[in-house]
């Protein structure tokens, strides 16, 4: 089938692809490398995951050791090009250390600004709800304020920095599609209440926990993805057990495996995995 004169790009038009790779090590198979091996496989494996050591590494790269079985270290990655990330999944498992390291779970999105985020002028019609006079100048500062924020906001949901927090965890997550419970079926503006008031309780946690979600339909077998970076291990504990309560979780998200982790170099994991 020819595509010629079609223009097709393997890049959004907005966001980037987002890939969350998880692995353990054989410890059988790394036993059986001989010490300049090893030494070879480490080296080909810290390169590999140091973006900077790569002109072909993508925008942003995360390593991170897991907690508990579920596996022994992780790798998240956002890049324009989604082969680019995969090609990185791919360098791993033929390098040298490849036969010692086992893929456990993956999980494939894209970053997205929610539909539930509000432009500038549904700002201004919220806090005229809430009792502010339009034109005002309360109202005109708030509404200047949030349209800094905005811009901001829009840039680290659509092409995010990572934070420099050390502790971290990812989890998929859907909406319930049940009688009675079926998300999809509800009116926007109801889903836009629900989404308002879950927003709400994570804010309280400005300063200990920051996230990005990604979407994931058409991608995985889950719907999103959400990744939390703390200040403290215990922040992640705080926050998803207040998210909790609110209605948008409690009544119509279901939930996957959460993997939990600590934010270190290559070179750090190998050590703390003994390697």
């Amino acid at each position: 089938m020819s595509h010629q004169g079609e223009d097709i790009s393997l890049q959004p038009e907005e966001g980037w692809h987002c890939t969350h790779m998880y692995y353990e090590f054989d410890r059988d198979a790394i036993h059986s490398y001989s010490e300049e091996e090893l030494s070879e496989g480490r080296k080909a494996f810290i390169e590999t995951l140091t973006p900077d050591s790569d002109s072909r590494a993508p925008q942003r790269l995360q390593v991170f050791a897991v907690s508990g079985h579920k596996a022994d270290f992780g790798v998240m990655m956002l890049d324009p090009d989604p082969l680019k990330l995969d090609s990185v999944h791919q360098t791993l498992l033929s390098g040298p250390l490849g036969p010692a390291i086992c893929s456990t779970y993956s999980f494939v999105s894209i970053t997205e600004v929610s539909e539930y985020v509000p432009s500038v002028e549904q700002y201004g019609q919220r806090l005229v709800k809430e009792g502010e006079e339009e034109g005002s100048p309360g109202y005109q500062a708030k509404l200047k304020a949030y349209g800094a924020r905005e811009v901001a906001m829009r840039k680290q949901r659509l092409y995010p920095e990572f934070p420099a927090w050390p502790a971290m965890c990812f989890y998929p997550m859907n909406k319930k599609r049940k009688v009675g419970e079926n998300w999809f079926t509800l009116d926007f503006s109801e889903r836009n209440r629900l989404m308002g008031e879950h927003a709400r309780s994570g804010m309280k946690f400005a300063g200990k926990v920051t996230q990005l979600i990604s979407v994931a339909l058409g991608f995985d077998d889950w719907e999103w993805g959400v990744t939390l970076w703390a200040r403290n291990p215990a922040f992640l504990k705080d926050i998803v057990y207040k998210m909790r309560f609110d209605e948008a979780s409690a009544r119509y998200a279901e939930f996957g495996p959460f993997y939990a982790g600590y934010v270190m170099s290559p070179e750090e994991v190998l050590k703390h995995c003994k390697v």
